[in-house]
């Protein structure tokens, strides 16, 4: 976003938010055509950056699916959706090993305690019944974001917008088509220069994270306001 003059831009995927599901998904549909990140700050002032635990999945002979489950639904004090639990914790595996082939540093075993040569150190957190949380050092979340947010830099399908900040979708039904509702993009205002562009695009992906800093007292950064989820609902999305 070059001038103050309002801009109609295309690209087959728009993502509102730049933090670990975001660049995720940015470098998983750049595959299939051009994207676009939107982010109202800088690209790593999210709680990606700030997560430094770590990221469990079933990773050890030792471990398996149906544990890790079981641990979280007790973890969960039964407010858990299972089938959801379930989706995650299969897919915890494969998600590991894409963020290893796109270059996260995990700590290895070798570096903690002498053993394991290029096995991964898993640490044993609240909840877990089995190691199983992998991790880089104590700065797990930026590592992750370092990461990826240099690989986005470099993909030369990938155009990352940064002091942009996401005003609503584009919905069929608010502009009073007939047919389904769908999604055409967003509206998005340039902070810098006080203007407002149109994101048109095949499909539309919220990655806005949560809404923490709509608490007085919280640790998260100030973009975790929530408004994924109010654009969302505004543009009549199942919440």
């Amino acid at each position: 976003m070059a001038d103050s003059t309002p801009t109609r831009y295309h690209f087959d995927f728009l993502i509102l938010g730049s933090g670990l599901a975001g660049l995720t998904a940015a470098l998983k549909a750049a595959k299939h055509g051009k994207v676009a990140i939107i982010t109202k700050k800088l690209a790593g002032a999210c709680n990606t950056a700030k997560a430094q635990g770590g990221i469990a999945a079933v990773l050890d002979d030792d471990d398996s699916i149906e544990s890790h489950v079981a641990d979280t639904l007790t973890a969960g004090c039964g407010l858990s959706n299972e089938s959801v639990v379930r989706k995650i914790v299969e897919a915890g595996p494969a998600r590991m090993a894409d963020l290893m082939d796109w270059g996260v540093a995990f700590t290895k075993r070798d570096e903690v305690d002498n053993i394991g040569k290029d096995e991964l150190h898993l640490g044993k957190e609240g909840g877990h019944s089995q190691r199983r949380v992998a991790h880089c050092g104590d700065i797990t979340g930026k590592a992750l974001s370092e990461t990826l947010l240099a690989r986005v830099d470099a993909h030369p399908q990938i155009t990352l917008f940064e002091d942009a900040q996401a005003v609503d979708l584009i919905a069929t039904r608010r502009l009073g088509w007939y047919g389904p509702n769908r999604c055409l993009g967003a509206y998005i205002y340039d902070c810098k220069r006080a203007v407002v562009h149109t994101f048109l695009a095949r499909f539309t992906i919220l990655a806005t994270g949560g809404a923490g800093k709509a608490y007085l007292y919280t640790s998260n950064p100030d973009v975790a306001c929530g408004e994924g989820v109010a654009m969302a609902y505004r543009a009549y999305a199942e919440v």
